[in-house]
């Protein structure tokens, strides 16, 4: 109904239920959410999918679906914020639109906090809201009671004919929060456990025959699917920074690297054991949580060393948000600086409030780039506390970094500028991801086979 109505515990509840009871789940999170994704992925067992207008395009969203949920008995599809919120006056790439995309049936979650006959009215409004709109039942939150419960029921069964089909009492989460939302499941210490509750929550509140009755009522759709073509391996080594420090890839960029032929290599700088990067053509670094890791990263000064020495001989680099606070000079927080990698005349300071939090449209404005070329224009999005701060003066003599990257829409690094690129490292608070620009992943291969051909 809204964001933070309890969509996420419902949804992990019903992943791991309907798992746990044998069945095949997929997961799929309607927005460009990096951290939902992640902990319905631990519910159902499997990597969990974005599906996002904006950001791949609507032509993409039913090939995506459909490729994605292949061999599944059931697919559940986390929205995001209100249903009907989108971003403009048409509720343009709204939950609402995309499950008419999908003609896919819909659970409503309601808070129904100091609330009885009233929720009648807001579920009636959202059946009738919008023509096309499949509202197959109602789930209660935050239910007082059972006289709250039953009150609740009969208003919305009457006046609605939409079947009320569970009732979760108030509770405590379990997930906890922190500035970006939710606490990621790899830095969470009872993820099991928070897991685990939603599932005995939604278990004991919902009826999973109905929410299967439900989702049985989806039309088929047309599933004529290109052919892909098989991946031939091409030699390239593709490293990706992947810990709790560097956590935020959309699972298609990696198979789309993986689509061109590259083998990925994991590498953890939180790891004592990894001194310096391995024998690569590339470097992925993704988004996360550099400023809660602030120290163990910083501590590991070899592996900058030979990070920053591999940048300077050229090595492709590209890294989004908490990557590119990772080739910054240094995190500033709570009055103590962190070296990091220094690549970039920026240190990076937390803010309370987010900086940047939304959609965004880059020009790319120089051929200069090393992945995109002059005239590209990528659709992304930007979520960071982090402020830049350019405290550092460019040393004498040395190639000052380039912005390649004009925003259309959106905050970048500095004056609407971004992707700050030195060399073949291209660094950007703009998330991507690989099928709304599907010149990404040709790109870092073409760019990784020409440092390994330089290389001999």
């Amino acid at each position: 109904m809204r964001g933070g109505s309890g969509k996420t515990t419902l949804s992990l509840g019903l992943l791991r239920a309907l798992r746990d009871k044998g069945l095949s789940v997929v997961s799929f999170k309607k927005g460009p959410d990096y951290i939902d994704a992640g902990w319905l992925s631990i519910a159902s067992g499997k990597p969990c999918y974005n599906l996002d207008p904006f950001l791949i395009g609507e032509k993409n969203i039913l090939p995506s679906f459909l490729a994605h949920s292949k061999g599944a008995d059931l697919a559940i599809i986390e929205g995001n914020r209100g249903i009907f919120d989108g971003m403009d006056l048409e509720g343009s790439q709204s939950t609402a639109r995309l499950a008419k995309m999908l003609k896919a049936p819909v659970i409503l979650i309601l808070d129904a906090t100091k609330m009885t006959r009233t929720g009648a009215a807001l579920v009636l409004g959202v059946k009738k809201f919008e023509p096309g709109l499949s509202l197959g039942g109602v789930v209660l939150n935050q239910i007082a009671g059972k006289r709250h419960e039953t009150i609740l029921r009969q208003a919305i069964e009457h006046y609605t004919g939409v079947p009320v089909i569970g009732a979760i009492p108030r509770f405590k989460a379990k997930l906890s929060e922190r500035h970006m939302g939710l606490v990621p499941f790899h830095e969470h210490p009872g993820m099991e456990e928070a897991v685990g509750e939603a599932k005995k929550l939604v278990t004991q509140s919902v009826d999973l025959d109905k929410v299967l009755k439900i989702a049985r009522k989806a039309p088929r759709l047309d599933r004529s699917l290109p052919k892909l073509k098989k991946a031939r391996p091409s030699g390239i080594r593709i490293g990706v920074l992947k810990d709790s420090a560097f956590q935020f890839y959309y699972p298609e960029n990696l198979e789309a690297l993986r689509g061109e032929g590259a083998e990925l290599l994991e590498v953890s700088p939180l790891l004592k054991k990894t001194a310096e990067l391995p024998d690569i053509d590339a470097l992925y670094i993704g988004g996360g949580f550099p400023e809660t890791h602030a120290l163990p990263l910083s501590k590991n000064k070899s592996f900058l060393n030979s990070l920053k020495d591999k940048i300077e001989e050229g090595l492709p680099v590209y890294a989004e948000c908490g990557g590119l606070m990772y080739l910054g000079e240094s995190l500033l927080l709570n009055g103590r600086k962190f070296e990091m990698a220094g690549v970039f005349p920026y240190s990076f300071a937390l803010e309370e409030r987010p900086v940047a939090h939304g959609y965004s449209i880059a020009e790319c404005t120089t051929g200069k780039n090393p992945f995109y070329e002059k005239g590209a224009v990528l659709h992304g999005h930007e979520f960071h506390y982090s402020r830049p701060v350019k405290e550092v003066p460019n040393k004498e003599g040395a190639a000052k970094p380039l912005f390649t990257l004009k925003m259309k829409r959106g905050t970048g690094i500095e004056g609407g500028r971004d992707g700050l690129t030195y060399k073949n490292c291209f660094a950007t608070y703009t998330h991507t991801h690989a099928l709304g620009s599907p010149g990404w992943a040709k790109g870092m291969i073409e760019a990784a086979r020409g440092y390994k051909a330089r290389q001999g």
